[in-house]
């Protein structure tokens, strides 16, 4: 008894053929709407700019840029207004290095740690914990500086006044600390290991193959989150807000109630200032002193990473 082997081929109306026209049509659609977010971001980052840009020509039609930037005192909303720009870069500036002296050694050898010493089980919830801590609300950074900071560093430094640069700072370089370590973090991480196994076999310890080898390797990435660090801490707006006052005061003395760029914003920003006015113009004017910093922080940062970045096969 002979059996007939099945046969397999079948004719072209059975066989399955995928819609070739539909797929061209979703993937074109998917095309349209990647695009169109891509447009609206950048379209949206040109109007902020634009703005900025005509709001502050407007403001220095009425106000001579070298009286903006030569003046000893920002008194905009007095009846003999000055407009010295450089009050409010100095308590920026100051605010943003105290963050960066607390941040910039605890979030590196934060991430040391993590990638370098911690074990697995460490390493499952120091980092997340470390996260949690960057979702934080910083209105709530600003009231623990206020009520919990100050009055304690007052028990030591009696010149210290309620409101003040130094807690502000010092709790604005905590908010910073996870920014720091994740970005650092990551950056050792992708180290090679061959790196590290060569270190070891020249007969380098842990710690001189982390000083010498790791990071240097992962320094392009280090710089990168320091950079963006920089420009968070100068621009956050509730902490110095909140714990550093209200007091346009030129000088670097961290002991005293001082006036940030973004403090200054939100104090205008929240009052009854007429639109069109002068004092409504000066908000652009800082706003736009603010924007030209952290751009020239982040052209920093970029050419950093390309001119110093490690490429490993």
């Amino acid at each position: 008894m002979t059996t007939t082997p099945p046969s397999f081929e079948s004719s072209d109306s059975e066989m399955f053929r995928p819609n070739r026209q539909l797929n061209k049509r979703v993937e074109m659609v998917v095309k349209i709407v990647f695009a169109t977010f891509a447009f609206v971001s950048v379209a949206t980052t040109i109007g902020i700019v634009l703005t900025l840009i005509f709001e502050t020509v407007g403001f220095f039609q009425e106000v001579s840029l070298w009286k903006f930037l030569t003046d000893k005192a920002w008194t905009p909303l007095f009846a003999n207004p000055q407009f010295g720009i450089f009050v409010l870069i100095s308590a920026t500036f100051l605010t943003s290095v105290i963050a960066l002296m607390v941040a910039l050694p605890l979030g590196l050898l934060a991430a040391i740690y993590l990638s370098e010493y911690a074990s697995s089980g460490i390493r499952r919830w120091l980092k997340p914990a470390l996260e949690i801590l960057a979702g934080v609300p910083t209105v709530v950074f600003g009231y623990f500086a206020l009520m919990v900071v100050s009055p304690f560093l007052k028990r030591f430094i009696p010149d210290l006044q309620g409101f003040n640069a130094l807690s502000a700072g010092i709790v604005l370089g905590i908010a910073i600390i996870p920014m720091i370590a994740s970005l650092s973090e990551d950056a050792i991480y992708a180290v090679p290991n061959s790196l590290r196994q060569g270190a070891y076999a020249l007969g380098a310890t842990k710690r001189e193959t982390i000083i010498g080898v790791v990071i240097p390797a992962a320094l392009s990435g280090i710089v990168a989150s320091f950079v963006l660090a920089v420009s968070r801490a100068v621009g956050e707006t509730m902490i110095v807000s909140i714990a550093a006052g209200q007091n346009p005061t030129l000088g670097l003395n961290p002991l005293v109630p001082v006036m940030t760029m973004t403090a200054y914003i939100v104090q205008v920003s929240m009052g009854d200032t007429p639109a069109g006015s002068l004092a409504y113009k000066t908000i652009f004017s800082v706003g736009m002193t603010l924007f030209l910093l952290t751009l020239a922080l982040n052209i920093f940062s970029f050419w950093f990473v390309r001119r110093f970045r490690e490429k490993y096969d």
